[in-house]
């Protein structure tokens, strides 16, 4: 089964370990069907118990997945392979692949960090200070019941990533499975196996997750729901109202499951929050600042209920400790400021004249809030080497996606006014077919 490649090993982390070296050395390549526990077992001479705890562990670390009777495989992508990897040599065409925020709509960190360490200074944060700086902790509450999220404790992590993966962790056990969107952000894509979580991909429309896939999901056993409320990556979908209020009745029926709600779209979305907390024993939402702020500020506010925030802050105190009270003050001193208010009127103009050019053409395009547009493609690859050639460099929807059908995405942000008729143009040449306006 498995060639001249041996594993070797008698204890389960000696055969856990062989077989991870093989998978980085691509001697075992993705999809690779691994032996049966009991005729490896019976090969290296040990116990089924032994293979059985180095599969497991195999899992856990996002090496391998287990399908049920059709046995253990390497992952097509295991968690040390990251969907940014996923990409095309930008030089020498414009860059619309990145993801990252328009530097001209950034705003300037100097006061602000100037303003945090003259505080500091006369004011330094020593250990057994608060994890979470009060003045933001109120700030971001005051904000947060505003868009009418529910009560909850506040925590600040290290991005939203860091705090998925904290609230995650807090309930979920390796082999789980979380309902994810399809297509959907990579990052957490990558997240969900290298936690040796299970990824359930659920379809999305304009207004997010189509209801009868959460139920779907739920019902098969999902422990798990992230749920991004707008500027989704990469589709741009918002929630809306009337599918807040569907995903809701789907949710109530679910009380056990831990709902996870993304707003990094907070600061450069005009369209209103339509949070789903609150049918749900345990959830949690969290803001990020990269978009709004610059990614380099590497913060995020996260609020939910209870029991999920005093795990989360708990163990982050055995870890980090605490996100710099320098940068807290700082983005405390931006939202007085509100130093981001035109940014998201920005995005939007440029988004909008772009699907509009792209629709006028005939190609099916999806963006309603946020600064990416997805542009479902027949032929991914050759659409992505089309543009290239032509002088635009995209990103291929298979860092985005599961199961859903293949797309490229383009980020808004680097593009001026009289540019968007010349991308739709090149987008339309390298399409080759209108294809259908679903994303699932």
């Amino acid at each position: 089964m498995l060639g001249e490649y041996p594993i070797v090993g008698r204890r389960a982390a000696e055969i856990a370990a062989s077989v991870e070296r093989a998978v980085g050395a691509g001697e075992l390549p993705p999809g690779q069907l691994l032996p049966p526990l009991r005729e490896l077992a019976q090969r290296l001479g040990v116990n089924a118990n032994t293979v059985a705890a180095a599969y497991r562990v195999l899992r856990e670390r996002g090496v391998i997945e287990t399908a049920g009777r059709r046995g253990s495989r390497v992952r097509s992508r295991p968690s040390s392979t990251p969907r940014e990897w996923i990409g095309v040599d930008a030089s020498g065409a414009r860059d619309l692949s990145s993801g990252n925020p328009d530097p001209a709509l950034l705003p300037p960190l100097g006061a602000p960090l100037a303003a945090a360490a003259a505080r500091a200074a006369e004011r330094p944060t020593l250990y057994g200070a608060p994890d979470v700086v009060p003045e933001v902790a109120e700030l971001a509450r005051a904000a947060l019941d505003a868009d009418g999220v529910p009560a909850g404790p506040v925590a600040v992590t290290s991005g939203a990533l860091d705090a998925i993966e904290r609230v995650l962790a807090a309930h979920l056990r390796p082999g789980d499975a979380v309902a994810v969107e399809d297509p959907g952000w990579g990052s957490l894509l990558d997240l969900i196996p290298a936690l040796g979580l299970r990824a359930v991909p659920v379809g999305v429309d304009d207004d997010g997750p189509l209801p009868e896939r959460v139920e779907q999901a739920l019902a098969q056993g999902a422990r798990a729901l992230v749920v991004t409320d707008r500027a989704q990556n990469p589709t741009g979908a918002v929630v809306s109202a009337t599918r807040a209020r569907e995903l809701r009745t789907v949710l109530a029926a679910h009380p056990s499951v831990l709902l996870i709600e993304d707003d990094h779209g907070h600061g450069i979305v005009d369209l209103p929050l339509r949070p789903l907390a609150g049918g749900t024993d345990h959830w949690a939402l969290v803001r990020s600042t990269a978009k709004a702020y610059g990614p380099d500020l590497r913060l995020a506010v996260l609020t939910g209920d209870p029991v999920t925030l005093d795990r989360v802050r708990g163990r982050q105190r055995l870890g980090p400790g605490w996100v710099s009270h320098l940068l807290q003050e700082a983005v405390g001193g931006l939202w007085r400021a509100g130093a981001v208010d035109a940014a998201a009127a920005s995005y939007d103009t440029r988004r909008a004249a772009l699907v509009r050019a792209l629709r006028e053409r005939g190609i099916a395009a999806h963006g309603r809030s946020g600064m990416n547009v997805w542009v479902p493609v027949p032929d991914e690859t050759g659409a992505v080497a089309r543009l290239l050639a032509s002088g635009w460099a995209v990103a291929p929807g298979a860092r985005f996606r599961v199961a859903s059908p293949p797309g490229v995405r383009l980020t808004v942000s680097p593009l001026a006014a009289d540019e968007i008729e010349t991308v739709a143009a090149a987008v339309a040449a390298a399409a080759g077919a209108t294809v259908s306006g679903r994303l699932d």
